[in-house]
């Protein structure tokens, strides 16, 4: 497997921990704080979805890079 590879790797594991680890505040905001913490919903919700646009894209790159090895 070429460096590339497994540096892509690499970020696509650690952007999806950074959007699970984003995911669960949510969760928990919504389990344990709603509807006195409302006033966080739109904050967690926005980084949210930029941790998982990140995890996107960076699992793009490598899916992109995987099949052009191929």
């Amino acid at each position: 497997m070429s460096d590339e590879l497994k540096t892509l790797e690499k970020e696509v594991k650690k952007t999806k921990r950074l959007a699970s680890e984003q995911a669960m505040e949510l969760h928990d905001l919504i389990e344990d704080r709603l509807p006195d913490a409302y006033g966080e919903l739109l904050g967690i919700a926005q980084a949210t979805y930029d941790a998982c646009k990140a995890w996107d894209e960076a699992n793009q790159k490598l899916l992109a890079a995987q099949a052009a090895a191929t």
